[in-house]
């Protein structure tokens, strides 16, 4: 939820912390079947999409969330055709998996398609036109009904989730996670977005309770988005594969085949996010 103070987006999201982002100039405010979208812009994050007044996307630091979601686990895997994100309605991750030429398909599942108009018309600078790849395959669904029904295999999962609250907190449960294993080709990832440990630690907590059930290969990994406040963000990871284990000068090689330009993600931060602080470690066991 959010309280808005004298030109101010402030988001309540926590009990006893709030973060406030100045609106310049509200571009858009209304409700949808499933939520509240507003977008206004900012001085220093450009324009800003809440959902139920809780900071979604920045056109200022987006580049570090869709890219550590994206390139870490396609270039682990080396070889992903089929990429499913679940959500990520504004294109940002949609933009970062099409990047790689070698995947074939990107099937993006957006509950709610007002996101998707909104930020087309109001944050094209996020998707650039990813809208328009043949490439993308975008479904207006339930992600958990979609990985309930499908028969369809990816080699990676990308859950691109709002927290655990609205439309978005049947994607945190253990029947959702399974479900999604289940459409995982032999030696896929699911990559999950897990909050800030240090505000959110029973999010990640309980994500890792279910992962350790599901997969030889369970943990997460960091990624320090400046609007997603509080520390470092958790990335949540799950494969029965040895896709984590990919040696540094292999990666290295992949991402120059790839011909990515990056913002924030390169091979040794690759490497490095995987490097957990103690209390974070502590939630992951």
């Amino acid at each position: 939820m959010s309280e808005d103070k004298a030109g101010w987006s402030v988001e309540t999201l926590h009990p006893w912390y709030r973060q406030a982002l100045r609106i310049d100039r509200m571009l858009y405010d209304s409700k949808t079947a499933h939520q509240r979208i507003r977008i206004f812009e900012n001085a220093r994050f450009g324009r800003v999409m809440t959902l139920d007044g809780v900071v979604q996307v920045t056109e200022g630091d987006e580049f570090v969330y869709h890219e550590m979601m994206a390139h870490v686990p396609i270039l682990a895997h080396g070889a992903a055709r089929e990429v499913l994100v679940i959500g990520g309605g504004d294109g940002g991750m949609a933009r970062e998996v099409l990047r790689h030429a070698s995947v074939a398909r990107c099937t993006m599942v957006e509950i709610d398609r007002g996101v998707v108009d909104l930020c087309r018309e109001h944050m094209p600078g996020i998707s650039q036109g990813v809208f328009d790849d043949p490439r993308l395959d975008l479904v207006i669904a339930d992600g958990a009904e979609f990985v309930a029904r499908t028969d369809r295999r990816f080699d990676v999962i990308i859950v691109d989730s709002t927290d655990p609250i609205g439309p978005g907190e049947v994607l945190f449960t253990e029947t959702f996670y399974g479900r999604a294993k289940r459409c995982l080709a032999p030696g896929g990832i699911l990559v999950t977005q897990n909050g800030v440990p240090f505000l959110q630690p029973e999010e990640l907590r309980n994500t890792m309770r279910a992962f350790r059930a599901l997969f030889r290969d369970a943990t997460c990994y960091l990624a320090h988005v400046p609007t997603y406040a509080g520390g470092p963000m958790a990335l949540g990871w799950g494969t029965d594969g040895e896709a984590r284990r990919t040696d540094p000068a292999t990666l290295s090689a992949r991402f120059a085949a790839a011909g990515l330009k990056t913002r924030y993600y390169t091979p040794e931060l690759h490497h490095a996010a995987f490097a957990l602080p103690v209390y974070v470690r502590d939630l992951t066991v």
